[in-house]
């Protein structure tokens, strides 16, 4: 019933409208967390570390940062994969939401490991650079104009130059060779699916300004029917089948923009193992990978809260 804006003290006082409303930023310093019922945090590790148990003693905090994701006593939570988990809420009323990449992974998975039950994943992402934030984004824009005036390209946000170009490397690296985005990765899908579940990937961010593809490879304990994953992806919440053998039937990153799906194309069987599937999936990571997964928790949270 009542929407209250919250940032730092640089943007307080700041007015926003929303749906006809004015409304003015309040200074998160100042901000008694008791009037609402939900708090969505989207501002960071650093204010979540400082702010989401603050909030969380009067409040349930959804929080869109990577800062509670690995905690076991935090629910990681796709809707449509495990919002029974929402059940447990109550341990420390914080909410995590999952990595932008993970999410549309999941949706697609989880039906097929409810059917057949996963063995191992397989997992390549072509990540956009709205993934990184909005400076990225200009980065990639104004790389491109440079690039057609002939001038000297600049990396600022980027290891190397981004525009006509793919670095496989997103994150900091580990001392086991990969990056945090893909440990990351095997983190959240074990512990959304299931812990047993074996899964190693690469990351890649790509020139594209929204949406993130995923190249995955699953294979099953048991061998599987092509048919029979098509008609249930087709009827699994979130998940839109466009797969048809031919030029341009598939969904690029472009066409996935400003969608709320998650769309699987290029559906078909390894050829060298019996049990397992290759697919190519897209989903607007600024949608489905962050905001709408969260506006999604707090629905459900409306409908059953007071039950």
């Amino acid at each position: 019933s009542e929407l209250f804006l919250v940032a730092s003290s640089r943007s307080a006082g700041k007015k926003i409208n929303f749906k006809g409303k004015e409304h003015t930023v309040i200074d998160l310093e100042k901000f008694e967390f008791s009037k609402v019922t939900i708090a969505f945090f989207a501002a960071g590790s650093v204010v979540a570390e400082k702010w989401a148990h603050k909030a969380a003693e009067k409040t349930i905090v959804i929080d869109n940062s990577k800062f509670f994701r690995k905690d076991p006593d935090i629910p990681l939570i796709v809707p449509e994969v495990n919002s029974k988990e929402l059940a447990h809420v109550k341990n420390k009323n914080i909410i995590a939401n999952a990595n932008c990449s993970v999410i549309p992974l999941v949706v697609a998975i989880k039906p097929l490991h409810d059917l057949y039950s996963v063995k191992r994943i397989v997992v390549s992402t072509y990540q956009s650079v709205s993934g990184a934030g909005k400076a990225p984004m200009d980065e990639l824009l104004s790389q491109t104009q440079d690039y057609f005036n002939n001038k000297n390209l600049q990396s600022k946000h980027f290891t190397k130059q981004i525009a006509f170009n793919a670095i496989p490397h997103i994150d900091s690296f580990l001392e086991n060779g990969y990056t945090k985005e893909e440990q990351k990765t095997s983190d959240e899908v074990k512990k959304i699916l299931d812990k047993k579940i074996k899964i190693t990937s690469t990351c890649v961010r790509i020139p594209v300004l929204v949406s993130h593809s995923i190249s995955t490879n699953v294979e099953f304990e048991k061998k599987i029917n092509i048919n029979e994953i098509k008609n249930i992806l087709s009827k699994s919440p979130g998940c839109k089948v466009v797969d048809e053998q031919k030029d341009g039937g598939y969904i690029t990153p472009l066409e996935a923009e400003n969608s709320n799906l998650t769309f699987i194309s290029r559906i078909r069987k390894d050829n060298s193992n019996n049990k397992a599937l290759n697919f190519w999936v897209v989903s607007d990571n600024l949608l489905k990978g962050a905001a709408l997964n969260t506006v999604q928790i707090a629905e459900y949270l409306a409908q059953h809260l007071n039950k």
